[in-house]
């Protein structure tokens, strides 16, 4: 049987196949990854692949980017990045690593970065990007590509204070074209977005309102799904609701099912859940925790494993982590 893989680089989304891909029911564990070498503690950054090449950067207070090679199994520090970047989801286009939709500054009014900004792994160098339109700038919302095209949703203006929106948004890097869609149907904040059977799945999520006291208790439970065929939002039934309702967590496609890893919420300790929803059947699976809780990071999909690394490991801001788990 053909399988499809998508892959989600803190996040990009490339189809590889066409049919569908089960998930074993007893046979997935996250295993430690120990590297010869580590990477930088961080948190509210991102993690990308380009090849057999994994990415982590961003990060409050943090402009360090560290490499791991597959191959060597070795951490390895490349080019800062030009400016303070967090709450962001990363993509990879065309071999290069995006950043759109990112804050910087400090918490509770950190502030949207107004341009995009990319980097080349080939060259070790980053770029200054096109600026984003002004009435759409805004941080910690779900990005992804689909089609050669990068797709943003949601997020919030002001930080962690408040000023939550519903905005979907069209990037076009080969014209550098910008085009308004139509509205998600919820506001939310600290997302992660993956796209599976030509469909983005939003869920997970939070309003984010420092503004009456409640950070993290606004999480969302609705799942949000646009059908790029139709061109269409809807929302679905409460039987559909994510089962374990938290923010800051990351996103992954593995064929027709979208994993929604870890997370922040009400309680001290950061989420280890993985539980993975079926685009085609609106139902939920759930699967091996990992071992260590995290939020405010990324995870990626290599031969058709999912690695995830980095992050918090209590609700807030630390203690920060370096280390490394794969699903397999």
């Amino acid at each position: 049987m053909k399988k499809q893989l998508l892959i989600s680089c803190g996040l990009v989304s490339l189809a590889l196949g066409v049919s569908n891909f089960v998930l074993p029911e007893n046979d997935l564990s996250w295993k430690l990854i120990t590297p010869l070498q580590e990477p930088a503690p961080r948190h509210e950054n991102s993690f990308a692949r380009v090849g057999d090449k994994f990415y982590l950067f961003g990060g409050r207070d943090n402009l360090r980017l560290d490499v791991y090679d597959t191959k060597t199994n070795k951490w390895e520090r490349k080019a800062d990045a030009p400016i303070e970047m967090n709450h962001f989801q990363a993509v990879t286009y065309n071999d290069e690593v995006y950043v759109i939709a990112a804050f910087q500054g400090k918490y509770p009014h950190e502030t949207p970065i107004s341009r995009i900004y990319i980097y080349n792994p080939k060259q070790d160098k980053w770029r200054e990007g096109p600026e984003i339109p002004a009435e759409r700038l805004r941080g910690s919302a779900g990005v992804t590509v689909y089609k050669d095209k990068i797709y943003l949703v949601a997020g919030i203006t002001d930080g962690h204070y408040d000023g939550h929106v519903t905005w979907f948004d069209e990037y076009d890097p080969k014209t550098n074209s910008w085009r308004k869609l139509p509205d998600a149907p919820h506001a939310r904040d600290h997302v992660s977005i993956s796209v599976a059977d030509d469909k983005l799945v939003v869920a997970g999520g939070r309003k984010s309102t420092a503004r009456i006291n409640k950070v993290v208790e606004l999480t969302v439970p609705e799942v949000d799904i646009y059908d790029f065929k139709k061109g269409e939002w809807k929302t679905l039934p409460a039987t559909s609701n994510i089962p374990t309702q938290r923010a800051g967590n990351s996103a992954v496609t593995l064929g027709n099912k979208v994993l929604i890893i870890g997370g922040e919420s009400t309680q001290k300790i950061s989420h280890n859940q993985t539980e993975a929803f079926d685009v085609r059947t609106g139902t939920w699976q759930t699967l091996t925790p990992m071992n260590t809780g995290r939020h405010g990071t990324g995870a990626i999909v290599y031969k058709n494993k999912v690695y995830i690394a980095a992050g918090s490991a209590n609700a807030g801001g630390g203690p920060e982590l370096n280390t490394m788990e794969v699903l397999e």
